[in-house]
């Protein structure tokens, strides 16, 4: 106040009493304008209301290794533990893998995993959009997939896994069970295991039904029905309608007639079935629930004769929401055929083992494996498990929701299976390989046009699959000859040029494949799928060792007929051995060493997969050629002597007489 009061004085001095500004009634003013200029100034400094605590939200995701456990009511459950009454282990099985639950998901293909960083803290914001699929309820349009393929040993393994999924279906509405049986003579041992294995699956729903399980409550009558279906050229109905009658059923299999024809329309069985029972999955604006959930279990040991046929199945199957799962074989990698261990399922006649050809595959829509080899070369000669069942039969699995079991009594990723160790009525395969590594190399299973679409993506794609179907018409080279034996120059030279002729004849066919191969090379690197990257990588390393190995035979060759030296003047023959050194030419080499890369890659990149196996293999042998010598006795033997004519020789006592043996018959022009 004081200042106030002297710079007022200061003005007053300077313009007079009558013309201050600060007169009492301004004091007033500027003295209340202060103080609520002050006022305001604290209020602005004041929160109009308290700070809202923010609330932290930690979200921990498990490894995607550590899954939780299927949680089973008491009332029913099944062990992985050997049994003798219930599991796979019970008739030469094993545990069968849990099936991968339906998701809905735009593509079919497997999504490559995505690694997050860690977040401490992240805010989320939660809305009521999304829904998920339930159950068999999707519409044609919405891709809810099954499982691709699960390994097992036995087919009563699988048996007993469908009565699990026979037990969800029954959750939600009754059920009924269409069972379709392939006729042919190679199922009958599988037929007589299913049959008794039929008494164990109703026994245990019959166990959850008298504990007072609401899945049987909630339904007044028959809660499950069963059909037992035949097909190989034709279709049989064992019954006129379903029945839940356990002795019927039973009869049905067994009565199931043999087909001859060795054609296994499974498809058209299967779109059959579909449409013959479609009535139980009508809606209307009254009944806007079906009557029954309709599944459809097939027990078939080929990839079926009608394959052109899946496209309408899969539609007609997803029309009515009908979940397909199949019994069945592993496909071969890479190949249509396989050969079966034949044993005549009539004791009548002999038992001796026999082999035959049965289409079990490929695993793919087409090929995508290259067929390549030198002569002498065994890879492409032993049969290997690609990990998946036959490409249609899985594929409709999937596509409908259900799960293609593939059964084999040797799978064993531990081990190599011999033909002897192959059981009777299977297919020789030799090696197996851990089911849940490949899943990382799960096939296409989509439609046709959209599978040439996604060959058409990257070039890698395009050229693998062209020169894979192109390979199929190449041969290797038949029984080039490594050894040469020198009487003189005429004749020498002119048995190498013999030799050359057989390796010029696969030179261009070799080379039309590297051609092919070197189209994609710009695009490998942009290639993310690793079954892709695998089978490109594979088929060019094994195109330029086949290709190396091929033109430096030849011209190791041609370079001898200009003189080859030996190490002792007496030597008289030379063997053509492979060598990991080439010295015939150093483009030859860069060849080489680029093989080898794409080779190694493979091995490296996918370890434990079919591929690899095929690229160590190929990596065992040298890709060059050496001469050895050695000498070689050339002097004429002399002829042998006749045997004497001995007329006096004791009688030969007599022995036991041998049984007549039980007549062989042939395998099976079509098994």
């Amino acid at each position: 106040m004081k200042a106030l009061e002297r710079f007022r004085g200061w003005w007053q001095r300077q313009m007079g009493d009558d013309q201050s500004p600060f007169d009492a009634d301004s004091s007033a003013f500027a003295i209340s304008f202060v103080v609520n200029l002050f006022v305001i100034v604290l209020l602005g400094l004041v929160p109009l209301s308290p700070k809202r605590e923010e609330v932290t939200l930690v979200v921990n995701a498990a490894p995607p290794e550590e899954l939780a456990e299927l949680q089973l009511p008491e009332e029913f459950t099944f062990s992985d533990l050997p049994s003798e009454e219930v599991g796979a282990n019970s008739v030469q099985g094993e545990a069968i893998a849990l099936s991968m639950a339906p998701v809905v998901a735009e593509f079919t293909a497997t999504p490559n995993q995505v690694v997050s960083l860690a977040v401490d803290h992240a805010r989320i914001e939660i809305n009521d959009i999304l829904e998920t699929a339930r159950g068999l309820h999707y519409a044609e349009n919405l891709a809810v997939k099954g499982a691709a393929g699960e390994g097992t040993t036995g087919a009563v393994g699988a048996i007993d896994r469908i009565a699990h999924e026979i037990l969800l279906s029954m959750e939600e509405r009754k059920t009924l069970v269409v069972w379709l049986f392939d006729q042919t003579a190679s199922l009958i041992p599988q037929r007589q295991a299913i049959r008794d294995r039929f008494s164990k699956i109703y026994q245990e729903l019959g166990v959850v039904e008298a504990t007072g399980n609401d899945t049987f409550v909630k339904h007044d009558s028959k809660p499950l029905l069963s059909s037992v279906v035949g097909f190989g050229n034709s279709i049989k109905y064992m019954s006129e309608k379903p029945t839940d009658n356990l002795p019927e059923l039973k009869k049905a299999v067994m009565g199931l007639p043999n087909d001859d024809t060795g054609t296994e329309n499974v498809f058209t069985a299967i779109y059959d079935a579909a449409k013959r029972y479609a009535s139980y999955r009508y809606t209307t604006a009254e009944k806007p629930n079906p009557e029954r959930n309709v599944m459809i279990v097939v027990f078939t040991d080929e990839a079926g004769s009608d394959i052109s046929r899946a496209e309408e199945t899969i539609k007609m199957c997803r029309r009515w929401a009908i979940p397909v799962y199949v019994i069945g074989v592993p496909a071969p990698f890479g190949r249509q055929e396989a050969m079966m261990k034949w044993v005549d399922p009539d004791p009548r006649y002999s038992q001796k083992e026999q082999w035959g050809v049965v289409d079990q595959g490929p695993e793919t829509a087409m090929p995508e494996r290259i067929r390549v080899s030198f002569a002498g070369s065994k890879e492409d000669e032993v049969p290997l498990d690609s990990g998946f069942g036959p490409y249609a039969l899985t594929r409709l699995c999937n596509e409908t929701g259900g799960i293609y079991f593939a059964v084999h009594p040797n799978r064993n990723a531990a081990r190599f299976v011999s033909r002897g160790d192959t059981a009777a009525y299977s297919s020789h395969l030799a090696h197996f390989f851990d089911p849940d590594l490949m899943r990382r190399y799960r096939p296409e299973y989509v439609s046709f046009n959209d599978y040439q679409k996604r060959i058409n993506e990257n070039k890698a794609r395009t050229a693998l699959i062209k020169a894979a179907t192109a390979s199929i018409q190449v041969d290797a080279m038949e029984n080039p000859r490594r050894e040469f034996v020198k009487r003189d120059e005429a004749e020498f030279s002119r048995a190498l040029s013999d030799a050359q002729q057989v390796a010029a004849d696969l030179e261009p066919k070799i080379n039309a494949l590297y051609q092919v191969l070197q189209q994609g090379e710009a695009d490998r690197e942009k290639e993310t799928v690793a079954r892709w990257q695998a089978g490109y990588d594979l088929a060019m390393g094994r195109t330029l060792a086949v290709k190396v190995r091929t033109e430096t035979y030849n011209a190791m060759l041609a370079a001898a007929k200009r003189g080859l030296k030996t190490s002792d003047p007496k030597n008289n023959t030379f063997e053509i051995l492979p060598a990991d050194d080439i010295s015939v030419g150093s483009n030859y080499a860069k060849l080489a060493e680029r093989a080898k890369m794409y080779l190694n890659r493979v091995v490296k990149d996918h370890p434990g997969t079919p591929w690899a196996l095929l690229a160590q293999r190929e990596l065992k042998d040298p890709l060059g050629w050496k001469w050895k010598d050695r000498y070689t006795d050339l002097t004429p033997k002399p002829a042998p002597k006749p045997a004497a004519n001995n007329n006096n020789a004791p009688p030969r006592p007599e022995g036991k007489v041998m049984l007549e043996q039980p007549k062989l018959r042939p395998v099976p022009k079509k098994l």
